[in-house]
């Protein structure tokens, strides 16, 4: 074989899951339809602990150009609530503003500087699942022998259903999306905050949803000179084909009452001009099948309020490739690969569940506007904003905290700040690295290639047969 793994789908997921694999010394393909990068405007940046995730890895000053660690932000939103974070200790959100093609164009770099193969203009047709192996058919090329397959191929994936993985869940048709880069005259911008001015409205935050009666908007001014316009309607028929800024302007004339005098964008593109009608929200049965694993929008698609997405796959990526590398390496302890299921799935859940619970509370009629009364009120309590907080970040683990350098690697690490653990780790020595470093409140840390806290101890005297437990556990 000529692969470890063969992964279908080079956006953002396919790539983190190539790269981490490659950092794990494993051969990996990347199989990518489109024979360029595509310039279609899609996310607009990160939100949650996948901007940790990438500083962890060294990729975060790479992705921004600016050397800075991240820090998390004063203020995010929820249902198109400002959500205020300030006041929260070690407050878990935390953004970074790149348009996705950047965010692809820097993980496509790093998956070639680790010997990462990615073939354009290929894509998976079927597979035959072997006792050993996986035999992958590819449109274009030659068959491909590997010992795993990841799907990474999107919302609408072959390989799930090729896997025979159920994706039950519903359609909804009430609402009609309408998203685009704008210009609109100065006098139209507030020159406080930088939203959007309305006559005989208000002022539209920027960077936040606002919901009104008949609609959602959501102006966002990025620092790059591009503004983006959304308007969210519901009930309202999609309008003349094709879709244009008059549609656009339409839109949100019947949402504020206003007719707002939106230009063309300026500057080079791509620019968006995007309309949606309905939404999906869907989540794979199982993100297993024998040999192959389903990453991102392949096991779960849902609403974009919030932006939760990226969050959600490059996540999936990360811990689905350590446990990948430790099986074919040969020191996975039994079930490990089925830990990837039973921790990310519930993941997915919560995202689901959560956009979902969104999309009601943004919605129309008195009965919501009642709701939304009360949820405002709830979230004048510290504790509510918290919840909600690390419901967004995608914090429901604990994560290590900045270990500088250490986890650019990806190998499992042991923190020994007492000098007790060397030996207890010895037999563990070819795979988790034992190292000394500052951690808040604990004297030891076993920190997972995912950067997931797997055990901890605050004592001087860590107990051993506990951390002997935890490493066998995750370690073999």
């Amino acid at each position: 074989m000529n692969f470890d793994v063969v992964i279908a789908g080079g956006g953002p997921n396919g790539l983190m899951v190539a790269s981490e694999l490659a950092l794990a010394g494993l051969r990996a393909v990347v199989l990518e339809k489109l024979t360029e990068p595509t310039g279609e405007q899609r996310a607009n940046g990160m939100a949650g602990q996948v901007v940790q995730l990438f500083h962890r890895r060294g990729l975060y000053g790479r992705l921004t150009g600016d050397p800075s660690p991240p820090v998390p932000v004063p203020q995010y939103m929820f249902a198109a609530f400002p959500l205020p974070l300030a006041d929260l200790a070690d407050n878990p959100v935390y953004t970074v503003l790149v348009p996705q093609r950047r965010i692809e164009a820097v993980l496509a770099e790093r998956a070639l500087e680790l010997g990462v193969e990615i073939r354009r203009g290929h894509s998976v047709t079927g597979f035959t699942q072997k006792d050993d192996s996986i035999v992958v058919s590819v449109d274009g090329s030659d068959d491909i022998e590997a010992r795993y397959l990841v799907g990474a191929d999107g919302g609408k994936s072959l390989v799930r259903k090729l896997a025979g993985i159920d994706f039950p869940g519903f359609t909804s048709d009430r609402t009609v999306s309408r998203t685009a880069h704008v210009t609109v005259p100065p006098s139209w911008r507030d020159p406080v905050t930088g939203g959007l001015l309305v006559p005989g409205y208000g002022v539209i935050p920027p960077f936040l949803h606002h919901r009104a009666e008949r609609g959602l908007i959501a102006f966002a001014p990025f620092p790059d000179g591009r503004t983006l316009l959304s308007v969210n309607t519901f009930d309202l028929p999609e309008g003349a084909e094709p879709f244009d800024l008059a549609d656009l302007r339409a839109a949100s004339a019947h949402v504020f009452g206003v007719d707002i005098p939106l230009g063309p964008p300026a500057g080079d593109g791509p620019h968006l001009l995007r309309r949606l009608s309905g939404g999906q929200t869907r989540l794979a049965e199982h993100y297993r099948a024998g040999r192959v694993f389903l990453v991102g929008d392949a096991a779960h698609v849902h609403s974009a309020i919030g932006g939760p997405g990226l969050n959600l796959g490059l996540q999936d990526a990360v811990n689905l490739a350590w446990k990948l590398a430790a099986s074919v390496h040969g020191w996975a302890p039994e079930g490990l690969l089925d830990t990837y299921e039973a921790e990310r799935r519930p993941a997915g859940e919560r995202v689901t569940m959560h956009t979902q619970a969104q999309h009601l509370l943004v919605g129309p009629g008195a009965e919501v506007s009642a709701m939304r009364t009360l949820f405002g009120e709830l979230l004048e309590e510290p504790a509510v904003r918290r919840r909600i907080a690390e419901l967004i970040a995608g914090s429901d683990r604990r994560f290590v905290p900045d270990l500088g350098e250490l986890t650019h690697s990806g190998r499992p690490l042991l923190v020994d700040n007492t000098g007790t653990l060397a030996a207890v780790a010895a037999p563990w020595r070819d795979r988790v690295d034992v190292v000394t470093a500052p951690v808040p409140g604990a004297t030891a840390m076993l920190v997972r290639p995912d950067c997931i806290v797997a055990w901890t101890s605050s004592s001087e005297h860590p107990d051993q047969d506990s951390l002997r437990a935890a490493l066998a556990q995750w370690f073999g």
